[in-house]
């Protein structure tokens, strides 16, 4: 029985690592089996260790904060669904943010059980990004779609493997509804590879230690984190703490979409209230309850205790009230693909309600976006079609204490800016320009980050451009004095020197070779007094290039300038 064993804080200590070991070898089978730059060079991917009632335990080092809910959503299920059926070598896969505990529908989540025997002892799962899963347009991530059967694939929680035995007709019916069907069976091998190792390894741990061991050592990790997090919690002074923040719009003319807070705390308890928040929208911006409870979970995470680890300890400490049928709490038939976007701005909202509370921890709104490029077409020397997909970064507010960092993907993203030479050994595209905008951070004592601008160019044929991005007119604010940061832009450049504005959410613009397509992304909020910069950060700022003498002018006291 579990309660015969009793682990010591150091043998506790070891173990979880060893959990950890697992989670990070399963995220790197991933990135190093997968066929698409999205996962092998980007890593938009997670890997993840549950117990066998289906609580998150472990979530491998790089992992995506934004992943955090909906690995664990989707254990439960399959726990609630399938406990009486489940058996060695099942794998399940699912992606349905509205029955299937996921966020959105590129985001296909597998899952493994781990038995000892005829006992269930845990799950291994992940969750990979992919490129394109059918629906209305390429790459399944455009804007203007205004309900979920319109975003691609759905897939309720099935049995792809059954007893260690492939479900081939599950999985033709997978790659018949999906675009480049060889990258896509390429991608699910690698998850397939990826939970059959993380099985295998705690097998290894279960065979050293024993099945009581192991079913403990969740109990504990579980206990100790959300001991740990009430802890954090606790230092916070008590009160109420209100903020809020809006989307530019929702891409089909529901502009100002509201997300609005208010954070009651006393003692160790912690309640974040949506209250007063927009009604979901008709675009595909709004949030799953999944999805809303990983952009809380980290932000409060990375304001009280940055290292806490990434469990059901951190859900158990919290509260979150939101409306079924608010913005941030969607329900069927609400279209979510750009849902990443509203996950930043929800993390925004939080660090300003807690701006007067913990002024040395908050940050100035960051860009506050997931801008998304995809491109699309046929390569005119292979004649294969491909996707090209990508989320950019963007700046990072600034802090007390330190500029925002240029150009990065911040938040619940943790995913990298694809390299120039893989874009371009990988497709038929030339990208012309790769820089940090110029006076896109916004001015303060510590200046906040800047934005990076990417120009495209199709090589030989005709390409479709489908792009999503926010805070393309409310500019990401600044934190006590600081400024904010410049908004983004997408725009056509053609050879003849004319360009032409897109819009925020742009689908099915078709370019050639005799134009680029400029994605342009946010930067981020100052944080301070810009009259209390030093002239030795002033200086930087001009010789570096980053900031124009116009920039540094209008917003520094005159004699540091000098």
């Amino acid at each position: 029985m579990t309660d015969a064993v009793s682990l010591d804080p150091i043998t506790t200590e070891i173990s979880w690592n060893s959990l950890r070991s697992i989670a990070d070898e399963c995220f790197l089978t991933l990135m190093r089996s997968a066929f698409s730059t999205n996962i092998k060079e980007r890593h938009d991917h997670s890997t993840a260790i549950a117990d066998r009632n289906g609580r998150l335990i472990v979530q491998a080092e790089n992992a995506l904060p934004i992943h955090l809910a909906s690995m664990s959503g989707l254990i439960g299920l399959i726990h609630k669904q399938y406990s009486d059926s489940l058996a060695p070598g099942d794998i399940f896969i699912a992606n349905d943010p509205h029955v299937a505990g996921g966020s959105h529908l590129p985001d296909i989540n597998m899952a493994m059980p781990v038995f000892d025997g005829d006992r269930l002892l845990g799950f291994v799962a992940n969750i990979v990004h992919h490129a394109d899963v059918g629906g209305a347009s390429v790459g399944s991530m455009s804007g203007g779609l205004n309900e979920i059967y319109k975003e691609g694939l759905r897939i309720p929680i099935l049995r792809l493997f059954r007893k260690g035995e492939l479900c081939d007709d599950i999985m033709r019916l997978l790659l018949l509804n999906m675009r480049l069907p060889n990258e896509r069976l390429g991608d699910l091998n690698a998850q397939i590879a990826a939970v059959k190792i993380g099985v295998k390894r705690l097998k290894e741990v279960i065979a050293r230690h024993g099945a009581d061991h192991l079913a403990v050592l969740c109990d504990e990790i579980v206990n100790r984190t959300n001991l740990r997090m009430r802890n954090a919690i606790a230092s916070v002074p008590d009160g109420e703490y209100n903020f809020a923040d809006v989307m530019d719009d929702d891409g089909l003319g529901t502009e100002d979409v509201r997300i609005a807070l208010t954070v009651r705390k006393t003692g160790d308890k912690i309640v974040f209230d949506f209250t007063g928040t927009s009604p979901q929208v008709p675009g595909n911006f709004n949030m799953t309850l999944n999805t809303t409870k990983s952009a809380v979970c980290y932000a409060l995470k990375s304001l009280l205790d940055p290292e806490v680890p990434n469990n059901q300890g951190i859900f158990d400490a919290i509260e979150i009230k939101a409306e079924p049928g608010s913005f941030v709490n969607c329900i069927h038939p609400a279209a979510v693909a750009m849902r990443a976007n509203s996950c930043q701005r929800v993390v925004d909202v939080v660090l300003g309600a807690f701006a007067d509370a913990l002024p040395d921890r908050v940050v100035g709104a960051a860009n506050g976006a997931n801008t998304s490029a995809v491109f699309a077409g046929t390569d005119p020397q292979t004649g294969n079609s491909y996707v090209y997909l990508e989320t950019l970064g963007g700046g990072m507010g600034a802090r007390a204490g330190k500029d925002g960092k240029d150009g990065v993907q911040v938040h619940i993203t943790n995913t990298a800016n694809l390299p120039v030479e893989a874009i371009e050994l990988e497709y038929p595209l030339r990208v012309e320009e790769y820089s940090l905008i110029t006076d896109s951070g916004g001015a303060g004592k510590y200046r906040g980050g800047m934005g990076i601008r990417r120009a495209i160019r199709p090589i030989g044929h005709l390409c479709e451009f489908n792009g999503v991005g926010d805070r393309f007119r409310h500019q990401p604010w600044g934190l006590f004095g600081g400024k904010p940061g410049a908004t983004g832009e997408f725009h056509l450049r053609n050879d003849d020197g004319t360009s032409r504005n897109l819009p925020s959410k742009v689908t099915g613009v078709f370019v050639t070779d005799e134009t680029m397509v400029v994605i342009e992304t946010p930067g981020a909020g100052g944080y301070g007094d810009p009259g209390e910069r030093t002239a030795e950060a002033i200086h930087e700022d001009l010789v570096s290039g980053k900031f124009t003498e116009t920039f540094v002018a209008e917003n520094y006291v005159s004699e540091k300038v000098a």
